[in-house]
């Protein structure tokens, strides 16, 4: 996160180079894709109807109520939250549904860590209470700092420090002979995905991993700690989850089914997605202790934080002792599913979505944003009370358990994927939401899409759109092919998204075209999933008059609105073609990468460039000779992104036209349009990771939340499975041709 003086001085610039791109108010309205001219008039004014409405005092007292108390999910204020929105949503004129699912979710009964050479200590592992923060005091009611899906331990080791405990970190301990076979590591947060940290330790051969919050990265390195300021502060840790979800999300015991009634659940320690060691996060006042008490050679200097003290690697002579037991139980999650029927449409849904859970009061994340999404829906229900009905059928939900592994949503989706396979137009999230620069993720469709939304919400505090903004920021910070884009086109690109949020089970599982959006950049959040990411905190430091909050309302009210009302359905699959086309030539990048690393390896090794280890008492570890890079052939890949660009281009100049088409043929069209994406899928799925059927967007395996691309074939590369990456370039290269061919066959019912 960006700090409040560095983000000041980066206003000043967005203010001058904003004239660079152009003001929202100042240019005439431009059209919007999917819609005929007759009805563009219309679709402006029920966009500018809905803006009127959109009130800051609902968003501010619906986060007061939501975030008022700590609220995990099985806890009662999270009940109590689930049926307040449902009366909600139930008086806005919604058909409400409560759906309830029995989801693993084990909490602590013993937690202790203790140095016990060569000095003692004994970890605080609490957050005290604030007279700041009225939050704060109510941690009776709230869950401890702990790792969901850790596995029980007692372990005694001694300690290693693997800066963020990502595999190249281990390749960096290897060269300098340092083992973790049978110790205990601490990694701090960042670089990865928290759940990855205990997975690659337990491959290494650690017996336990710990995780603290270096104040480098989100603490006073960042500006004033919590309560002066907004960063974390030195007892403040972060919760999570660790479960393994590159492998599958939602409940550990119930993969690819719905987690009810009847299902036949495993005992607990069969569950995939368990780490195989124990872990605990701590904050750095715990870990202070524990990384001085280290010695062995001085960490790289890329691996040193923010704490006042030298950064050893260890093995020892810190010895510590990790203690964890868990009560293996499970709890309801409930999520709520409102829906508004379409008049035309009834069986395309349109569904938005945001989480409703939090590890402890989540005011930032995910309240500021499920206010945000209920505001829509309110708005949306006042539109329809006056005569307005949407033409396709619109889906508001609130999702449970999401901390823990995305468990409400997927368990949902595993539900009904039949119907949600065959209904859903396209699913657009929302998380956590704060001030600052619009940011939107998703499938490269609906590219054109959000930049058209984003160029016609004006940002709550700088003169021009939100796309503006984002834009100047661009021309300022982006790279040469991104400013090109914005300067030359006024487009920006959206992220491809990994994992972490609740639209995984829909784009990654079912192939439902999704985004993810939402604000942010100019809070300072050290809060994450801690005790003080509070009401009070959010309102100092993250959005203090709901600003963003009413700028995402509007966002995602547009993006609900243009899906349900358009003539023909606003995807733009030249973006989705262009992205694809650059994922191919990255992976021609990546095998000449590899091979230009594989010759350094080698030669260094042969010319004995690799030293011993520094302690003479730890077993060596020899680097080994790689094998080399054999030679691919990527033209099956390639000649499929040709042949997509050409149907794209071909749809693209079809759907110019759409004012001269029937309605019958724009029916069918769309028909085909919405399940363009689920021919990016395969039943089989990914390589070991069945549940993941999107062969172009997934969360990588050793990342977590951070995307993979082309995943099936980028992954076999990267972990150097040769014959692997081979047969997945021609299965790929055949998905490819599948999407290739729909989009061809919506041309031509266009074109007909």
């Amino acid at each position: 996160m960006t700090g409040m003086r560095p983000a000041l001085s980066l206003l000043a610039s967005l203010l001058c180079v904003t004239s660079l791109v152009g003001h929202a108010q100042d240019r005439p309205a431009a059209s919007i894709h999917g819609f005929v001219p007759a009805r563009l008039d219309a679709q402006r004014a029920l966009e500018a109807r809905f803006d009127a409405q959109v009130s800051t005092a609902n968003l501010k007292a619906w986060l007061t109520q939501l975030a008022g108390r700590p609220h995990h999910a099985g806890s009662p204020h999270g009940k109590a939250n689930v049926d307040f929105m449902a009366g909600l949503l139930r008086d806005w004129g919604y058909q409400v549904e409560i759906t309830q699912y029995d989801v693993l979710f084990p909490t602590p009964t013993l937690r202790r860590l203790e140095l016990v050479a060569p000095t003692t200590f004994s970890a605080r592992l609490a957050e005290p209470a604030l007279a700041e923060d009225a939050l704060s005091k109510l941690q009776a009611e709230a869950l401890p700092t702990f790792n969901m899906y850790s596995i029980d331990g007692d372990v005694t080791g001694d300690l290693v420090y693997v800066n963020y405990g990502v595999p190249a970190d281990y390749e960096a301990l290897e060269r300098r002979g340092i083992d973790v076979r049978g110790k205990i590591v601490i990694a701090r947060y960042g670089g990865s995905w928290r759940g990855i940290k205990p997975k690659v330790a337990a491959e290494h051969g650690a017996i336990g991993c710990l995780i603290y919050s270096d104040p480098r990265d989100d603490g006073y390195g960042q500006g004033d700690v919590y309560p002066k300021g907004g960063y974390r502060n030195e007892h403040s840790a972060q919760r999570g989850s660790v479960s393994d979800m590159p492998v599958y999300p939602g409940d550990p015991l119930t993969p690819g089914v719905a987690a009810k009634g009847g299902v036949t659940r495993p005992e607990f320690t069969k569950a995939q997605t368990l780490t195989k060691i124990p872990v605990l996060p701590i904050s750095y006042a715990d870990a202070r202790p524990l990384l001085e008490a280290l010695g062995g050679p001085m960490a790289p200097a890329a691996w040193r934080g923010g704490l006042p003290i030298p950064y050893h690697v260890g093995p020892g002579p810190a010895r510590v002792r990790l203690q964890l037991a868990f009560d293996w139980k499970l709890v309801p999650a409930y999520n709520v599913i409102a829906t508004l029927p379409g008049r035309e449409f009834p069986d395309q849904w349109v569904v938005r979505g945001n989480h409703h859970d939090g590890w402890v009061a989540g005011a930032t994340d995910p309240v500021s944003g499920m206010v945000a999404v209920l505001e829509e829906a309110r708005v949306i229900g006042q539109l329809a009370r006056t005569g307005w009905t949407p033409r396709r059928t619109l889906v508001f939900a609130a999702w449970d358990a999401e901390e823990p592994g995305l468990l409400g949503s997927t368990e949902w989706v595993e539900d009904v994927a039949d119907t949600l396979r065959a209904k859903v137009v396209a699913y657009v999230n929302s998380d956590s939401n704060a001030r600052g620069f619009f940011d939107a993720g998703g499938s490269h469709s609906l590219e054109r899409l959000v930049n058209e939304i984003a160029r016609d919400v004006p940002d709550p505090k700088v003169k021009g759109s939100v796309a503006d903004r984002l834009l100047a920021r661009t021309i300022l910070q982006g790279s040469a092919d991104e400013r090109r884009l914005a300067r030359d086109q006024r487009h920006f690109e959206i992220d491809a998204l990994g994992s972490g949020s609740d639209y995984t089970p829909f784009l990654q599982h079912l192939g439902i075209a999704s985004l993810n959006i939402g604000f942010g950049g100019e809070g300072e959040y050290g809060q994450y999933h801690s005790a003080y990411d509070s009401v009070d905190h959010y309102l100092r430091f993250q959005d203090p008059d709901l600003a963003y909050a009413a700028a995402l309302a509007k966002v995602g009210g547009r993006a609900v609105l243009r899906l349900s009302e358009a003539d023909l359905l606003p995807f733009d699959f030249t973006r989705s073609a262009d992205r694809i086309g650059r994922y191919v030539d990255e992976l021609g990048d990546l095998v000449k990468t590899l091979d230009s690393d594989t010759r350094e390896h080698n030669t260094r090794l042969a010319e004995g460039a690799f030293t011993l280890a520094a302690n003479p008492a730890e077993t060596w570890i020899a680097p080994k000779k790689k094998d080399d890079v054999p030679e691919f052939d990527l033209e099956p890949l390639r000649q499929a992104v040709e042949r997509l660009r050409v149907a794209a281009r071909r749809f693209e100049t079809a759907a110019q036209t759409t004012s001269d088409v029937p309605a019958s043929a724009l029916t069918a069209a769309n028909a085909i349009v919405f399940q363009a994406e689920r021919t990016l899928t395969r039943p089989e799925g990914l390589p070991r990771r069945p549940w993941f059927r999107h062969q172009v967007y997934a969360p990588g395996f050793y990342t977590g939340y951070g995307v993979k691309t082309l995943p099936a074939v980028r992954e076999a590369l990267e972990q150097r499975a040769w014959d692997e990456a081979r047969a997945q370039i021609p299965i790929v290269a055949q998905t490819l041709e599948r999407y290739a061919g729909e989009i061809e066959r919506a041309a031509s019912v266009l074109a007909r």
